[in-house]
């Protein structure tokens, strides 16, 4: 092998791991966050969780990926550790398809059907494909993505078969059969297969070049399975890595990898070596090739995946026992499950689809705290009031945490519908922390009211009450229409928000009548400014929330201009929807009303 075969490897090195990464990446892309959300959803029973991640990572083509983005998951709090076992274990049986396709390259015959099942046959026809739907497809389109998997495809293809063929003359070489001899050391052969793969990151490349090294016929089994078990031991560096900087349950599942594959080749080890002592395996001595690599690799990690299948929960407690739990600030443990991962910002589609749950969790308790505080403005409840002290500042730390990474997601490369969603989350969660603000500010005025041992007359607690119906009635609606992404039932939150203005107003000019007669007092009048302010605000939040969910696909209109553009219409049909909301908010009339 001479310096010019040496240039060649590298290049066809190169142009395998550039091809693996081509493909990984467009698989991933057309996907779309479909198979994130799979993940994300379909994890309650572990044998699907195995099953389905087995598929997951044989779609992408690569068991970093997916452990990776379990590390997210867990991260995040959207899956949990037992949950995210068995995707574990099914990624490590799932990469195995890579070495079969690999394993194309040494098929051998002279007949025309065996030639054309070779990637030096259809590679070039599958490359010739891609270009043409790469070059003739429109940006974020299907037809181009498939052009990049094909592509992909063929460029791996093409690497595999240079670099097979760049190290053919290797045969010869006694300096190279008597390296590969030492490596039949089963620790050193498993050092060698990790640091390999922990270099690289990648297992399913590295038994890519492992399979591209059999064309020399000087790897023998005896080498080869050692490295083997070191590649899936090297894989688990990804991961690793991954989970640094995250909380102690996504370092945990990073451990739960590591040990899976520890233990299986530990295991594998010990068992094979055993009975290899009594035994005596004859074909360890005789040449591998690509095949007999991708049969090694299946069978262990599927037979790993079925001795540990039923003991995951011992992994999981071997995880937290070398990661022990600590008492971590209740500061810092709300915003670890607030937290959205940095992972997902590598697939926007799904990033998004996990800042719109983060989105709804948010609006749901804020109308829980406002809720809280009009029960509490009626009747003063201690626990209630704390309970809006803390979702408050939960809900401010949404708001930062998703404002930062919605800036950070504004950057990559995202559909027309996902840069419409995340302008909506953008304006939205600003309107939900202020009605969050609000529900504080009533919270204060209510334990004024009861500290201070001060009242409202009959007449202005039963307007106040009335109000607040109308105030939750619209929270609770706007919630619903935000989280559903109703746009016909945002339509009804505009006109109740114009009937709690007009009850604002109402209640000011009562409480002047009664404050005249000596029926209230100036100190319960700035209270009840306080009030009627917070409410009023609230309801105007609410209605942002809507036109701009409504007013979403209209880019020239903004919440103030909304109204302008009414054809006469929309107008009848928003006043009659007023005036029917009327009766049903309206205060109880008596001769001693002021």
């Amino acid at each position: 092998m001479d310096i010019f075969d040496l240039l060649t490897m590298i290049g066809g090195l190169s142009l395998f791991l550039y091809g693996m990464s081509v493909m990984g990446d467009a698989l991933s892309k057309m996907a779309g966050g479909r198979l994130e959300n799979i993940l994300e959803k379909l994890t309650s029973k572990k044998i699907f969780a195995v099953l389905l991640g087995a598929a997951v990572t044989a779609v992408i083509q690569s068991s970093s990926a997916t452990t990776v983005m379990v590390v997210g998951f867990v991260n995040s709090g959207i899956m949990h550790l037992s949950q995210a076992v068995g995707i574990i274990m099914g990624a490590n049986v799932g990469t195995t398809i890579t070495s079969w396709l690999l394993s194309l390259t040494g098929i051998e015959g002279g007949n025309i059907w065996t030639n054309l099942l070779k990637p030096s046959s259809f590679s070039p026809v599958l490359a010739a494909i891609g270009i043409i739907l790469t070059m003739s497809g429109k940006n974020e389109s299907k037809k181009k993505d498939i052009g990049s998997i094909l592509l992909g495809f063929a460029v791996l293809m093409f690497g595999m078969e240079t670099m097979s063929d760049a190290v053919a003359g290797l045969a010869d070489n006694s300096s190279f059969t008597s390296m590969m001899t030492a490596f039949s050391n089963p620790l050193l052969g498993m050092i060698v297969g990790a640091v390999l793969t922990a270099v690289i990151q990648s297992s399913s490349a590295s038994v890519g070049i492992l399979q591209a090294l059999c064309a020399t016929g000087a790897v023998h089994y005896s080498v080869a399975l050692p490295i083997i078990m070191g590649q899936n031991i090297g894989t688990c560096v990804t991961s690793i890595i991954s989970s640094i900087g995250a909380n102690k349950n996504a370092r945990r599942a990073a451990m739960v990898h590591l040990y899976f594959n520890l233990i299986g080749t530990i295991l594998f080890m010990v068992v094979f070596y055993g009975l290899n002592t009594f035994i005596d395996f004859a074909f360890l001595e005789n040449p591998a090739n690509a095949a007999g690599i991708a049969v090694i690799h299946s069978l262990f990690n599927i037979g790993a995946t079925i001795i540990l299948f039923p003991f995951s929960s011992l992994l999981v407690k071997l995880a937290e026992i070398t990661i022990p739990e600590k008492n971590q600030p209740v500061e810092e443990e709300v915003a670890s499950k607030i937290t959205i991962d940095e992972r997902f910002m590598e697939k926007p589609a799904f990033a998004m689809e996990i800042c719109r749950q983060k989105v709804h969790e948010m609006a749901e308790i804020t109308k829980e705290a406002m809720i809280y505080a009009l029960e509490t403005l009626q009747h003063y409840d201690e626990d209630k009031a704390n309970e809006v002290i803390r979702i408050e500042g939960i809900v401010d730390q949404y708001e930062d945490i998703l404002g930062s990474y919605l800036v950070k997601l504004s950057g990559k490369n995202i559909s027309t519908k996902d840069s419409q969603s995340l302008s909506l989350i953008l304006h939205s969660i600003s309107d939900w922390e202020r009605i969050s603000d609000h529900a504080l500010s009533i919270v204060k005025s209510a334990k004024e009211i009861h500290t201070k041992g001060l009242s409202f007359s009959k007449k202005a607690e039963d307007e106040i009450q009335v109000l607040s119906q109308a105030v939750s009635d619209v929270c609770s609606l706007t919630t619903e229409s935000f989280c559903s992404e109703n746009t016909e039932m945002a339509m009804h939150v505009e006109p109740l928000e114009e009937v709690i203005d007009n009850l604002s107003k109402q209640i000011k000019k009562h409480h002047v009548k009664r404050l005249q007669k000596g029926k209230c007092t100036i100190e319960m009048g700035f209270v009840l400014e306080d009030i009627l302010t917070s409410l009023e605000r609230v309801s105007d939040h609410c209605s942002n929330i809507a036109v701009e969910m409504i007013t979403l696909y209209e880019n020239e209109y903004n919440t103030h201009e909304y109204f302008k553009n009414f054809t006469e219409k929309e107008r009848k049909a928003f006043d009659d929807e007023y005036e029917s909301l009327i009766p049903r908010y309206r205060f109880k009339k008596d001769k001693d009303a002021f």
